[in-house]
């Protein structure tokens, strides 16, 4: 079937191609055109399954209907739960979402940022890398509507959606000494993001309100270029004499994974040798022997409040800074505490 274009119906129906597009765009009363010639309009466009170009269409309107995503990593479950979310919110207003990964490479962000206003999308909702300051504080600048989520940066006023990272973690450490635990371990990767600066924080501080030292020992942060490798390493220390932890709170799902991995091949019985918790989930946490506690964040209160935060900005055509969000985080506790 041969596509159909605005001219077409134009000619079809001997009015201009702009009277077309009004009607089209539902700006048909507005621009006081007769109700008989939107009807016609309209009905031919239904009877022929006319099709607009999106591309056009926003061009038309100053707008792409779209919105872009920009996350360390989609594959990430954190992150794919998070864009499911965005992208459902997205639909209720009619957007589409572009997608990409910043693979944590701030040239990468930095690219991909251009790219998406290249393409016009009408707004960004960014996990940013926090080694790119230059690119958000020009977002700012130049009123573009952008939303930041999980990560922000503390120097720059901007609207973000986190959740409360240092709780998380006070909530997990306070499990653990309250499970008889004192010998309470943290593994994590360096704190180069103010999340994970704050989970180690929170670490500190309610040792130390417990009335425990936070052991240097204790603390392993792992490069993000090689933790995988430094992992067996780490765990390794943290089991051996003279440190024996008898529980370690990890800062990330991935890190767990990957630190209970270590613990087996140890000989090491979770919980009875050592207790672990994980700041965040994965969907096979509820399944391994022991389940993994953790650390839940609120995946669909964080897309769909950056999603509605955004829109405001969009809407209002102006960037206000009155959408900075901490969420709740909760601990679901299961059987890798010993209880």
């Amino acid at each position: 079937m041969k596509k159909l274009y605005l001219k077409d119906i134009a000619h079809q129906l001997n009015v201009s191609k702009t009277t077309v597009s009004l009607v089209l765009n539902n700006k048909g009363d507005e621009n006081k055109i007769s109700k008989e010639t939107q009807n016609r309009i309209l009905e031919f466009a239904r009877k022929h399954n006319y099709k607009p170009n999106q591309l056009a269409r926003g061009l038309s309107l100053g707008k792409s209907e779209t919105i872009g995503l920009i996350v360390p990593d989609i594959s990430d479950i954190f992150y794919a739960r998070i864009a499911s979310c965005v992208e459902k919110k997205a639909k209720e207003f009619g957007y589409n979402v572009v997608f990409s990964s910043s693979n944590e490479s701030p040239e990468t962000e930095q690219e991909l940022i251009r790219t998406m206003l290249n393409r016009q999308v009408d707004g960004l909702i960014i996990a940013s890398t926090q080694q790119n300051a230059a690119d958000i504080e020009q977002l700012k600048q130049s009123s573009f509507p952008f939303v930041l989520i999980d990560r922000h940066y503390p120097e720059i006023e901007t609207n973000y959606v986190l959740v409360d990272n240092y709780k998380g973690v006070k909530l997990a450490t306070e499990h653990l000494y309250n499970n008889g635990r004192r010998c309470i371990g943290f593994v994590s990767l360096h704190p180069q993001l103010e999340a994970i600066r704050q989970r180690l924080r929170g670490y500190k501080e309610t040792l130390e309100s417990l009335g425990l030292k936070p052991e240097k020992a204790f603390i392993k942060e792992l490069d993000k270029e090689t933790h995988k490798t430094a992992m067996k390493k780490a765990i390794f220390e943290l089991v051996s004499k003279p440190v024996s932890v008898d529980a370690i709170v990890f800062s990330t799902h991935y890190l767990t994974s990957m630190g209970l991995r270590e613990l087996r091949a140890l000989g090491k019985n979770v919980p009875k040798d050592v207790a672990i918790v994980s700041f965040d989930e994965m969907s096979a946490f509820d399944l391994v022997d022991p389940p993994i506690t953790s650390i839940l964040q609120p995946f669909n209160d964080i897309g769909n409040l950056a999603v509605e935060c955004l829109f405001k900005e969009m809407k209002n055509k102006m960037v206000k800074i009155d959408h900075q969000h901490i969420l709740e985080v909760e601990l679901l506790i299961r059987k890798s505490c010993g209880s």
